[in-house]
């Protein structure tokens, strides 16, 4: 799975401007496919969402939108639309490549805000998606590259399971907005997106990871982060394989799923921490956490915890969360303990240690 990032925008774009262009001789002005604006007001619609999206950014917008709109000029035709869309696709991308990781800015889905990714991952879903509705429309054909098509699924909508070959990648896409069907799976009237969350916790921040950077980690590789010394430790590794493995088979939940915990003094990448799966029907899900060697015992690990466990606690039909650790690991039960978690009943050999809503 590719990345996303402002490459991936730049080509989102130059794949809208190719498609168009060989409808620039056409009439604009009828509805573009399956929407109420013309193909002319679509293409005005995702201009002003790129620029959007790159001033909520540059502006970091933490409660709400920044009050501006964008506009075409009055008399403006198919070509100045298709240059408008180049050029704030290019703004958009040169802001995602300069926006710093640890910055967000306010995007109502799902938790108020996105990161640089998110919004570089909204705006090439717009471009692709806005750009089919008006080639139908005008009967012209543009299929997206699929690589384009698989990052937009792992980075925004993680809970579909994925396209089975790279030729079914964009009708996976077609289908997780509601705009077609699939075989074997019912048709999506509602839908939206997922932008991975971020959860402060004192001098670390837990950053969701997506499948896509999980794929990596259980690969051997960073998952785009930059990591302390000796790490990631092989625990995260583990659990980065076990999340790409549910992305595999479509039942990884997001928010439910495996965290990086960053050192906010450096952006730093220190362990990870998360769930083994979403709640089970009484309402408990379990915990798990790995700290590479060099980052043990400074707290780290409590500091996340309670905020993850806090977090965690206030979601619908949570009641309880469950940790189970090896006898002879007293630090980790420390960390539980400090936690606000009880000793239970063991699990097998293993200890349990419960935190109650």
């Amino acid at each position: 799975m590719i990345p996303m990032g402002g490459d991936q925008v730049e080509e989102a774009a130059a794949h809208a401007s190719k498609a168009l262009r060989a409808a620039v001789e056409l009439d604009w002005s009828v509805k573009a496919g399956g929407l109420d604006w013309s193909c002319l007001e679509t293409a005005e619609h995702v201009a002003g969402v790129l620029v959007a999206y790159a001033g909520q950014l540059t502006g970091r917008a933490t409660d709400g939108w920044v009050p501006f709109e964008v506009a075409f000029d009055e008399g403006s035709g198919p070509d100045d639309a298709i240059r408008v869309l180049e050029s704030t696709g290019r703004l958009l991308s040169a802001v995602v490549r300069t926006t710093p990781p640890d910055v967000r800015a306010y995007h109502p889905y799902p938790s108020g805000s996105a990161d640089a990714e998110g919004f570089a991952a909204m705006g090439v879903t717009e471009l692709l998606l806005h750009t089919d509705d008006i080639t139908r429309a005008l009967g012209v054909a543009a299929r997206p590259p699929a690589a384009l098509c698989e990052a937009v699924l792992a980075r925004l909508f993680p809970q579909v399971q994925p396209a089975r070959t790279p030729a079914e990648q964009w009708e996976t896409l077609l289908w997780a907005t509601g705009r077609g069907v699939l075989p074997g799976r019912a048709r999506r009237d509602g839908w939206r997106w997922h932008n991975a969350l971020s959860i402060p916790a004192g001098r670390v921040v837990l950053r969701e990871v997506s499948p896509a950077a999980a794929a990596d980690l259980a690969a051997g590789g960073p998952g785009g982060l930059r990591w302390i010394e000796g790490g990631p430790f092989e625990g995260t590794r583990r659990a980065a394989e076990m999340v790409t493995k549910a992305y595999a088979s479509g039942v990884h939940r997001p928010e439910w799923g495996m965290f990086a915990l960053v050192r906010a003094e450096d952006e730093v990448a220190i362990g990870g921490m998360g769930f083994h799966g979403p709640p089970d029907e009484e309402g408990v899900a379990e915990v798990g956490y790995d700290l590479a060697v060099a980052a043990r015992g400074c707290g780290y690990a409590t500091e996340a915890l309670k905020a993850l466990t806090g977090e965690a606690l206030t979601r619908p039909g949570v009641t309880a969360l469950l940790a189970v650790i090896e006898p002879e690991n007293s630090p980790s039960q420390a960390v539980v303990k400090r936690a606000g978690y009880t000793r239970v009943s063991d699990r097998a050999e293993n200890h349990a240690y419960l935190r109650r809503a």
